[in-house]
């Protein structure tokens, strides 16, 4: 276990340097040098875990372990290798060299598999440079077409094109992938919340990815002089808004069960310090394990939205996404559970509150996956910390699941 906890720590601490912000977190963004240089190490500890190498057309890089089977579909291990800007260095490593040391356990092992395992690090989950999250898996999958793939640009006009072949990356590679090729999908991940550590557990096996919509609501009233327009002659748009706002939290709380409601994004229209707002446009952000809430929730925004409608207020609100909640395969869950009680590592049932690659995998394969703990339940930033003794606990979990799922000949 030491051993492995090293290696760990040394796959982190290394894919960490590859930041374009030097002190100040890891920013890796998909197709930039620094993508280069983890892809490039990566790939490097793939070949000497003796993987075969390779790259499809959006970059996700794939490490194969061929089994016995021949044609047989593989099981997919890993997770995503880019950042957010002035990220941390667990958030999509972690699972990424959790990937690589399963393998490297079915190496030293010298462990034959039935079915291919194959370790898998994917592109912009996270979506920071091209926007929409979860590129790498919605890629693989079909959800994103090569045209609109093609069509994908950055802040700078930067096609995910023209980012490709700058890194030596080849677009014109093969790029959706036949599900019949896949037999299941595996990913650890940080928790990105207190949970686990409040409770000293080490282990979160994800029972479900929580459901989520976002909305972009406008409230439009009348501009008007601060200082002239009498309280009673009023139809101020920000004024409207903000009451709104203050009530969202109640809905999730009320409807409970975790469910949980964020206004994350508000543009107050003039902006004028002495001009009474005419219009205000905010995000809503809301998500729950049960899709039966969210339905609730929304509805009892849609009362709240038509009573403040009127008197000179108009109010519409625009569904952006919706994302079903996604549960996990039971057999696996029970295989990762066993596997736990096997080794004498505890563990707890949680869901998921935020989205993860192993969400869009679940509606094309069977899916597992867990959490280890975040220290004070930071991410997304450069306090971001997880303890590699939890990873190593992890690794050894996902490695006995994997064997299970590959059908592999310990003899």
């Amino acid at each position: 276990m030491e051993e492995l906890q090293r290696q760990i720590e040394e796959h982190i601490n290394t894919l960490s340097e590859f930041t374009a912000t030097p002190g100040k977190g890891t920013t890796r963004l998909t197709y930039s040098k620094e993508d280069r240089q983890a892809r490039d190490y990566i790939k490097d500890k793939m070949k000497e875990y003796g993987l075969q190498v390779r790259e499809d057309g959006f970059g996700n890089i794939f490490g194969k372990l061929d089994g016995t089977l021949k044609d047989a579909p593989s099981v997919l291990i890993g997770s995503h290798f880019d950042s957010v800007p002035n990220g941390g260095s667990y958030d999509g490593p972690a699972g990424v060299v959790a990937g690589l040391e399963v393998a490297g356990l079915f190496a030293k092992n010298k462990i034959t598999p039935k079915y291919p395992l194959e370790v898998i690090a994917l592109i912009e989950e996270e979506g920071a440079r091209f926007g929409g999250g979860l590129m790498g898996s919605r890629g693989i999958t079909g959800l994103l077409s090569d045209e609109d793939f093609k069509s994908l640009k950055d802040k700078d006009g930067i096609s995910t094109e023209e980012a490709m072949v700058k890194i030596g990356l080849d677009p014109s590679l093969p790029k959706k992938r036949d599900p019949k090729t896949i037999k299941a999908f595996l990913e650890l991940h940080i928790e990105q919340g207190p949970i686990l550590e409040e409770k000293k557990i080490p282990i979160g096996v994800v029972e479900a990815i929580v459901g989520l919509t976002q909305f972009e609501i406008t409230v439009e009233g009348q501009a008007g002089h601060a200082g002239t327009t009498p309280m009673n002659r009023r139809s101020d748009a920000l004024v409207v808004a903000a009451m709104m706002i203050a009530q969202f939290p109640n809905l999730a709380i009320e409807e409970g069960e975790g469910t949980v409601m964020t206004t994350g994004q508000l543009q107050v229209y003039p902006n004028g310090a002495n001009v009474i707002p005419n219009k205000v446009v905010f995000t809503v952000d809301l998500r729950s394990s049960k899709e039966e809430h969210i339905e609730n929730v929304m509805q009892k925004m849609n009362i709240l939205i038509d009573s403040y409608s009127g008197k000179g207020i108009q109010i519409s609100a625009e569904q952006r996404l919706y994302m079903k909640p996604k549960v996990m395969n039971q057999e696996i869950i029970e295989h990762l559970k066993e596997s736990s009680r096997r080794f004498h590592i505890p563990y707890y049932s949680i869901n998921s509150g935020a989205g993860h690659d192993a969400m869009v995998f679940s509606d094309y394969t069977d899916v597992g996956m867990i959490f280890i703990p975040s220290e004070k339940g930071l991410s997304h930033c450069p306090e971001e910390w997880s303890d590699s003794r939890d990873i190593a606990k992890a690794v050894e979990i996902l490695y006995d699941t994997a064997k299970k799922l590959t059908e592999a000949d310990e003899k």
